[in-house]
């Protein structure tokens, strides 16, 4: 089994741990990695979708020729880039106008998109193609006693119809949590799960509402799951959720702190990684959570 794996330019140049833990697991769970070379910007919300629908869908289109050259699908760690590649795909599969543009873009680059490539995301690739029994056969560590709380990400979860890996009700979503039962946590629950986090093109525009936006999220999960740990599906909500929470104790938003990783992180841990390798680049401590994870009585 072979797929294409587009980094994202938040995971290369902020989390390379993630990276690292995506190169890492994969291989053991009998999938090899593509590199895709040549990738570039998805490009993600905020930026050329805004401005230029047909610029956007042709630079998107260029990183989808470059899986569908090869035969392969494409597999992302970032829930901007899984939206903005799978939205891109299907409207070129569903406007016939927009394609023909795209692949006139495209002509002098050499390139012809023709819709072969299908996007995944990291976690529901996982889950379709390898199932949660393999992934619970390969395990050296577990994460018993831990409790997890989720933040599947809103790219994730929608536009629903336009993905392969969908969930079943993008409202009760349940991949990332059975993924993470499969690891052997327990994963409470909270009100806000499919809240956005602030992420993103708000983010960007104006950081007070964004992390006005994350402080009534991380208060919902503190307050009604109190966890050892939050776990995204997404790089950019790995991101928000580990950083804002340092400026946010500092304006005393919030008065806590609850460790961060992304699934795969977990999963590269559980699989035998080396910590500093994967999980090195976490701002709020996650020395504990490894402790645990890696403890006597654990493996």
């Amino acid at each position: 089994m072979k797929v294409g794996f587009f980094i994202g330019c938040n995971t290369a140049f902020n989390r390379p741990d993630l990276e690292q833990a995506v190169r890492f697991s994969f291989p053991l769970l009998g999938v090899e990695l593509d590199d895709l070379e040549g990738q570039s910007c998805c490009p993600s919300w905020g930026t050329m979708p805004s401005v230029d629908l047909a610029g956007w869908s042709a630079v998107s289109a260029r990183n989808l020729c470059l899986a569908e050259e090869k035969d392969l699908d494409i597999v992302t760690v970032c829930g901007s880039c899984y939206g903005s590649l799978g939205e891109v795909r299907h409207k070129l599969q569903n406007d016939p106008s927009l394609k023909e543009k795209v692949n006139a873009i495209l002509k002098g680059s050499g390139r012809n998109y023709r819709g072969t490539a299908d996007v995944y995301q990291s976690v529901g690739y996982l889950c379709q193609n390898i199932g949660l029994d393999k992934i619970k056969q390969s395990l050296k560590y577990s994460l018993a006693g831990l409790k997890v709380a989720l933040q599947p990400g809103c790219h994730s979860l929608w536009p629903s119809e336009i993905y392969p890996d969908r969930e079943e009700d993008s409202f009760h979503p349940h991949m990332l949590g059975d993924m993470c039962r499969a690891l052997g946590a327990e994963v409470v629950d909270y009100s806000r799960l499919t809240d956005c986090c602030g992420m993103g093109g708000m983010r960007s525009a104006d950081m007070g509402k964004s992390f006005d936006l994350l402080t009534v999220k991380l208060n919902s999960i503190k307050e009604e799951a109190d966890p050892d740990l939050i776990v995204t599906g997404c790089s950019s909500c790995l991101i928000q959720m580990d950083t804002a929470q340092l400026p946010l104790n500092k304006d005393k938003k919030i008065n806590f702190t609850i460790p961060v990783l992304h699934y795969m992180q977990l999963l590269a841990l559980c699989l035998g990684a080396e910590p500093q390798k994967v999980a090195g680049l976490a701002k709020n401590d996650v020395g504990a959570v490894i402790n645990k994870i890696r403890g006597d009585g654990n493996v």
